[in-house]
C-alpha cells in the first residue's frame, strides 16, 4: 500500500520534456492503465486519439490558440499578455512528445427519455472518462515519465473534432501531454484533509460542515 500512495503524492504535472522518445510499448502500458478504470456501468465512455507526428501536433496547438485567443480578447486582456499565453500554451503541446486526446462517448451509457436522467447519465459517463485520465496520469509516473492533464479541447470541441476527423458520437473532453520530463517541479500545497473531508464514524467527525466541501 505504501508505494501507491507514494506513487499518488510523488506524482507531479509536468510541463517540460526532453526530446527523448516514448517507446510504443510504454505507451501501451499508460493506455492499458486507463482502459482498467473503473466506469458507469462498466460503459468504458472513454475513446483515446495519440498524436505524434509533429505536424499534426502543431496544427491541433494553432487552432486551440486562436480560439483562446479569441476568448481572451473577449475579458479584455492586454494583446502583449494573450499573444505571450497562447504561445506559452502552444509550445507546451507541441514540444511534448506525445498528445493523447481524451475523449468521452454515450455510445454505450443508458439512453433516457428524462432529460434530467440522461444529464446526470452524460455526468456519469464525464467521471468515468476522469478515472481513466488519472489511471493513466499514475501509469506514466510508474513509468518514468512526465505528464499533464489540460482541459483546452473542451473550449475548442469542434475545432478538434475537425482538425483529428472525430466521429460525430465522439466528443473531445481533454488532452494530456506526455514524454520524459525535463523539469522538477515541487509539490503545489495541499489544502488540509479536515477542510475537504467529513466523517462520521463512531460518533467522531473530522469536520462539522459537510455539505461544504
Amino acid at each position: 500500500m505504501d508505494h501507491i500512495i507514494e506513487s499518488i503524492k510523488k506524482r507531479r504535472s509536468i510541463r517540460k520534456y526532453s526530446s527523448r522518445k516514448v517507446a510504443a510499448n510504454i505507451l501501451r502500458q499508460v493506455l492499458e492503465a486507463a482502459r482498467w478504470a473503473p466506469s458507469a456501468h462498466n460503459a468504458q465512455p472513454w475513446r483515446f486519439i495519440v498524436l505524434t507526428d509533429a505536424s499534426l501536433k502543431r496544427k491541433l496547438s494553432k487552432a486551440m490558440a486562436d480560439v483562446w485567443i479569441a476568448d481572451l480578447i473577449k475579458d479584455d486582456i492586454p494583446s502583449e499578455t494573450r499573444e505571450s499565453m497562447s504561445k506559452a500554451s502552444a509550445e507546451q503541446f507541441t514540444r511534448a512528445p506525445v498528445l493523447i486526446v481524451a475523449c468521452l462517448t454515450m455510445k454505450e451509457m443508458i439512453k433516457y427519455e428524462d432529460e434530467s436522467r440522461q444529464k446526470s447519465e452524460r455526468d456519469l459517463a464525464v467521471q468515468s472518462l476522469g478515472a481513466a485520465v488519472q489511471n493513466m496520469l499514475l501509469a506514466a509516473h510508474a513509468n518514468g515519465l512526465g505528464a499533464c492533464w489540460f482541459c483546452a479541447p473542451i473550449f475548442c470541441k469542434e475545432f478538434v473534432r475537425k482538425i483529428l476527423k472525430i466521429p460525430d458520437d465522439v466528443e473531445p473532453q481533454a488532452l494530456i501531454t506526455l514524454g520524459y520530463p525535463s523539469e522538477k517541479p515541487r509539490a503545489p500545497s495541499r489544502k488540509p484533509l479536515e477542510t475537504c473531508s467529513y466523517l462520521d464514524h463512531w460518533g467522531k467527525k473530522l469536520w462539522s460542515r459537510p455539505y461544504h466541501c
